[in-house]
């Protein structure tokens, strides 16, 4: 159903009749062909993607540079940078190489070839890499050690902490270690994605002869090894330092730490696959064994060992990082993890929403109780997933009266209460349904271990649509109650992780609404079932309607705008990169209407430039949480519409994912909307404000957001 098509007694955003002269207004704003080609001019209008987001993980490293923040948590972020970098080679810099090596040579809507972007991104990277190397040593270890935190290498270590590393080898790391040879009896060895490795040169006394052997730096052990005092050496120094009890009787006589990233991206072919369970474990097994794509060597190896590694590999010059040591920094996050308060961001624990904590009283609130009176929206962490979405659903699982519990499942915690609750519902004689999306990238096989448990159970698993990633974060609770079965629905922007709910920024609608549950009820029977409604009240569903729903709220603006209503847009997303709702936006801006973007990673929209988008402005947010929450707020001349849900303004979630907003059905909800967002764009806030060629420059507000929305008052109620 369209916006145009709503019944009279439709409800307003306020949850009141909406008065038949209301509709009384011009259809919405279509752009015609003279309007489009006048956005269409622009032919650089996008910027690249993947530019776009080596310059979100910049953002990144300049929050490891802030001398403003607490130390540990600088150090924090030079181990998030090296993750979010490896996951980007891995996946986007494997699927460039892939379409170049197919010779789908396709210009992005950037302009810019597969290799024009490729060789960007290795520059870009080259350049971000060895800026991440110089901070590490020269200012994070340096101040580390002014607070007696000392991350040394193998010859600071005073006599008893080489003893204790010695004993430590000895009886822990030396069984675990195998060498590998390389001459004619032993080809060169596989070398897995991610992990450190010792390249070392040894040499036969006897005939004189040189060998090369790779030694695996085993993950099982912590990446700094602690040798008292808080002070850490890296476990690949350890190693090194005793290599000659891996090669007795022969010399050793050059060692050099290196690291591989191959594509870890996976194609299964569903259409093809009589079992998609089995499929998947099948492709996860050749994951391993995905092409080269990035080969990290300390700048000291030496030219010969660097030359077989190349040749060995496949991989080019280019690909080649020659960085300062340590490599793989990923391990700082043990370092950041050290019990050191006074280096941290101050100790935050979530609070119960208001309308789950009205009563002052040893025992939980009722969930279903409270949801009956009020519609809850939540904002994780500051709102507590625990005493909220977990307690409605562990609530549910227990309660007699429920007869059904319907989930989504895309990625959750290793020692999950949700599943537990899920579990505890299906054995308890309760309908459970659960779609858990066994193709969450890098979650495949945790997600195949739960539908195998809750299979196990007695849950109905399902694994969604052919061809789709089911994304959308869905809980529906079907209760029998005295007047009748009710549905309590839940629909979040970010996944029923109750670990990533203290560090994910996202909000959640915990409604009895009768058509949101009679919308989700459809969608439920959609993804489960063969029924392909893709009608909805208060819903927008990707792949049929998130986009043209979203550019008719676009032209609705554009309409209110010319007609003198008010109008404005504001969205908060991770990416926006959609070529039809930027496009939307260039419209709109180029009628007048204000639009503001919060965009934490890829923006491919140009703001500011003459003629196109002089009224959009685009900032950025990143900080103790990950901004993960989508908004998408319309003035609607002057009785505002919002939407919030699991989909960013990308293809992937447009196209080939299931992904579901949901329209904020009250107006207590719709001013708690409002209210973030005016702070979030406020000028006295910190943030990085995008130019139109695609550069980011951090103001110097005054104000953390995160911060003040920990202090707001609401929060200590």
């Amino acid at each position: 159903m369209t916006l145009d098509s709503l019944p009279p007694d439709a409800l307003s955003s306020h949850g009141e009749a909406i008065p038949e002269e209301t509709f009384e207004v011009e259809p919405p704003y279509l752009p015609d062909h003279d309007a489009l080609a006048a956005v269409e001019k622009y032919e650089d209008r996008f910027l690249d993607r993947e530019l776009s987001w080596l310059r979100f993980n910049q953002r990144v490293l300049e929050l490891a540079e802030n001398p403003d923040l607490p130390l540990l948590e600088r150090t924090r972020f030079l181990a998030i940078f090296t993750s979010n970098l490896d996951e980007f080679f891995m996946v986007r810099v494997a699927g460039l190489k892939r379409r170049i090596a197919a010779g789908l040579a396709v210009r992005a809507a950037s302009g810019l070839m597969p290799s024009e972007v490729l060789d960007l991104i290795l520059r870009t990277t080259r350049e971000l890499s060895e800026r991440q190397a110089r901070l590490f040593r020269d200012e994070i270890v340096p101040a580390l050690r002014d607070a007696n935190i000392e991350l040394v290498r193998w010859d600071d270590l005073d006599r008893d902490e080489q003893r204790a590393c010695k004993r430590l080898f000895k009886e822990r790391v030396f069984p675990v270690l195998t060498p590998l040879a390389v001459d004619p009896a032993h080809p060169f060895p596989y070398i897995s994605g991610l992990s450190l490795n010792l390249a070392v040169l040894i040499r036969n006394p006897k005939t004189g002869k040189e060998h090369f052997a790779r030694v695996k730096v085993p993950p099982i052990f912590s990446r700094f090894v602690p040798v008292g005092n808080q002070r850490f050496v890296p476990l690949e120094d350890v190693i090194g330092e005793h290599l000659k009890r891996l090669f007795p009787g022969m010399e050793v006589l050059e060692v050099h730490t290196f690291r591989v990233t191959r594509n870890e991206d996976l194609e299964v072919e569903e259409d093809d696959a009589e079992n998609i369970l089995a499929a998947l474990e099948k492709e996860l097994l050749r994951r391993r064994f995905g092409p080269p794509v990035r080969l990290e060597v300390e700048e000291s190896i030496a030219p010969q060992v660097l030359q077989l590694l190349v040749s060995e590999l496949g991989v080019s010059e280019a690909e080649v990082f020659r960085l300062r040591g340590p490599l793989d920094l990923r391990g700082l996050h043990d370092i950041a993890d050290l019990p050191r308060a006074e280096l941290k961001y101050p100790a935050f624990v979530p609070v119960t929403h208001p309308r789950l904590a009205e009563v002052e009283s040893s025992a939980p609130v009722d969930v279903f109780k409270a949801a009956r009176r009020n519609d809850v929206l939540l904002h994780h962490p500051y709102d507590s997933f625990a005493t909220s979405v977990q307690r409605f659903l562990e609530q549910a699982a227990a309660d007699p009266h429920v007869l059904a519990i319907k989930q989504t499942l895309y990625r959750t915690s290793g020692d999950s209460p949700i599943i537990d609750a899920l579990i505890d519902a299906a054995e308890a004689g309760k309908q459970v349904l659960v779609l858990v999306e066994i193709k969450a990238r890098f979650d495949e096989e945790a997600n195949i271990r739960w539908a195998r448990k809750l299979e196990q159970a007695g849950c109905h698993v399902v694994y969604g649509l052919v061809g789709l990633k089911t994304h959308c974060k869905l809980a529906m609770v079907v209760r029998d109650e005295p007047d009748g079965i009710r549905r309590y629905t839940h629909i979040g922007t970010g996944n029923y992780n109750p670990k990533t709910s203290r560090m994910y920024e996202d909000l959640g609608l915990i409604t009895t609404n009768e058509q949101i549950g009679e919308d989700v009820a459809h969608l439920f029977n959609n993804l489960s079932g063969w029924s392909r409604n893709a009608s909805y009240e208060q819903l927008l569903v990707a792949p049929d309607s998130v986009r043209s729903g979203l550019v008719e709220q676009v032209h609705r603006e554009i309409a209110n705008h010319r007609a003198g209503r008010p109008a404005r847009i504001r969205l908060k997303a991770n990416s926006v990169v959609d070529e039809a709702v930027i496009d939307a936006l260039y419209l709109a801006s180029q009628e007048g209407v204000p639009v503001e973007l919060l965009v934490r990673g890829i923006c491919a929209l140009r703001p500011g430039v003459p003629g196109l988008s002089e009224t959009i402005t685009v900032r950025s947010v990143l900080g103790r949480f990950l901004e993960h929450s989508r908004i998408f707020w319309f003035e609607n001349a002057g009785d505002p519409t919002v939407w919030i849900g699991s989909a960013d303004m990308m293809h992937r979630n447009l196209d080939r994912r299931v992904e579901v907003l949901v329209r904020l059905p009250g107006a207590d909800s719709i001013q708690v909307i409002g209210e973030l967002l005016d702070l979030a764009f406020a000028p006295h806030v910190t943030a990085w404000e995008l130019d139109s060629e695609g550069c980011w420059a951090r103001n110097e507000g005054a104000t953390d957001l995160q911060q003040a929305l920990i202090e707001s008052p609401r929060r200590r109620r």
